[in-house]
Order: C-alpha cells, then structure tokens, then sequence
C-alpha cells in the first residue's frame, strides 16, 4: 500500500514537472520573438568570398611589394629621401608608385639576363650559379639604375632653375618697379612665363591664395629646391619684404649675383673640361708621337748592329 503510494506520488510530481516545461515552452521568449527579425551577415563581403583565392594572391603579392620595399629602404635610399626628390620635381608620382616602377624594372632585367641564359644554354653549356648571380646583380642594377635616374632629373632640373633665375628675375624687378606689388609682380610674370622656375612661383602663388602669407610662401619655395641660388633670392625677398626694402634694386642685384654665380660655374665647368682632355693627349696622342719619333731611330740602329 505504501510502495503503490509512493509510485502514485512519484507519477504525480513527474506529471506537473511535465506540465510546467510545456506551459513553459508555451510562452514565447526574447530571442524567439527578435530571431526572425535578425539575418545573420557574414563578417566580409561577398565579392570578396567569392574571390578568396584572388584576395590571397592579391595580399601575398602586397605582402611581397612591401618586403621589397623594405629592402630597398635598407640598401639604397629611404623612402623620405625619394620623396623629397619626387616633391623636387612636382611629380605626381607616389613613393610607393616609384617603389613599384623600380620592382618592375628589376623584374625586367631578371626577365632578360634569365632570358639571355636559357638562349645561350641552347648552344652551349652555361654555369647555373653564375647566371643566377649575373641575374640578381642585374636586377639590383636596374633599381640602382632608376634610383639614379631620378637623381639626374633633380640635378637636370636644378640646373635649370639655375639658368632661369636670372631672366625671371628681371621680370620681377621690372613689374616691381612699374607699380605692382610683389605679389602681383609674381603671379603677372608665372601667368606668362614657361620653366621650371615659373612652376615654383606658381606654387607660390597657390600658397598665397590658400591664404598663406607671402614671406612663408617664398621659405617653402626654398625649403622645395636644392638651388643655393633660389635659396639666397628666396632669403633676400624676405628680408625686403620683412623690413621694407626696395625691392626693386633688391631684385636687381639678385639678378646680378645669379648671373655672377652661373658664369663662375661655367669657368669651373671649363677648367673640368680642359683637364678631362688632358687624358687622351697624355695616354694616346703622346704615345703614339714618341713612338714616331723614336722608330726611325731604333731601325737605324738595329740595321747598322
């Protein structure tokens, strides 16, 4: 009677455990009413998981672009000194954009010399080490190449400034004695004017309109170029400006010392040549004389022996 009692109470209390879970179950809970509501999104888009394989080979080659980046930063210039010499040449041309120019041209001549190998192991035996190292030499060569590339266009392009300064001067120091203020004197003479250094009197005037004062302006226009000559007319226009010289006659002797400066440099620049054609008279011309001198000479002598 007791054992048909407990079993009676057991089923009981299982029996509402039962119905409590199902009138439980029953009612709706938060993440149920707000679950149909909700889509799950992917953390990516879907171009890009479509494309997985792409997006890998696009990052290993990122990935690749930047260690050789950082190589050459270690080997040849740094990435601040080619960006000073891009803003030299007021190219459009990114640091990363000429890293990537001379990675190409590296691989152009990997290309080639690996190229020129496989041509020449077809007619005769070629040594492997010795073509794998020509061809890495070749490419370190070739961003070297365009390292110095970009080095001769600075210096080309400072030895234009150097040539223009003078005549652009002038122009100023008229327009400055006609009446105009040196600003207007710069942006008449950079509206009509062609040349690298019209280029750095328009920058000038960009600064000016941006609302930059003159006298910074014309310091960034120095801080811009490796010209000591730009340097010094920059200087002296800011003196002027600073402390209310004329800056007509100031501009004038500008234009003089430029032009005293550039025919020193050309003296200089003959003296270098005429000691650079001292060399073929002494190792070739000489030579050959002493030797037609003193043939006939010896040819008696070995006769007359």
């Amino acid at each position: 009677m007791r054992s048909g009692g407990l079993w009676l109470g057991a089923g009981m209390g299982l029996s509402l455990v039962l119905l409590w879970n199902v009138w439980c179950s029953r009612q709706p809970t938060l993440h149920s009413r707000i679950r149909p509501y909700i889509h799950h999104r992917p953390p990516t888009s879907r171009l890009l998981q479509g494309n997985r394989e792409q997006t890998t080979v696009t990052g290993a080659l990122i990935h690749c672009i930047h260690w050789a980046t950082r190589a050459m930063n270690q080997l040849g210039s740094t990435s601040d000194a080619v960006a000073r010499r891009l803003a030299l040449l007021h190219t459009r041309m990114s640091v990363d954009e000429f890293r990537i120019h001379q990675l190409l041209w590296a691989l152009g001549a990997l290309v080639s010399t690996l190229g020129m190998g496989l041509f020449l192991a077809w007619i005769r035996p070629v040594n492997v080490v010795a073509l794998v190292v020509l061809a890495l030499m070749s490419s370190i060569g070739a961003i070297a190449a365009s390292d110095w590339w970009l080095s001769r266009r600075v210096r080309q392009r400072t030895a234009q400034l150097d040539h223009e300064l003078p005549d652009v001067v002038e122009l100023l120091a008229l327009a400055v004695g006609a009446g105009q203020s040196p600003l207007s004197a710069i942006e008449r003479v950079a509206t009509i004017g062609q040349g690298a250094f019209i280029d750095d009197l328009r920058s000038v005037v960009v600064d000016t309109r941006s609302g930059t004062i003159l006298t910074q302006a014309m310091e960034r226009m120095a801080s811009r170029s490796e010209s000591a000559a730009v340097g010094r007319f920059c200087e002296a226009m800011v003196i002027a400006l600073e402390r209310g010289t004329p800056l007509a006659d100031v501009l004038r002797a500008q234009a003089i010392d430029a032009r005293e400066a550039a025919r020193r440099e050309l003296m200089e620049e003959g003296g270098k040549k005429e000691i650079a054609q001292m060399i073929p008279v002494v190792f070739l011309v000489l030579p050959v004389t002493v030797i037609f001198a003193l043939f006939p000479g010896l040819m008696v002598l070995r006769i007359g022996l």
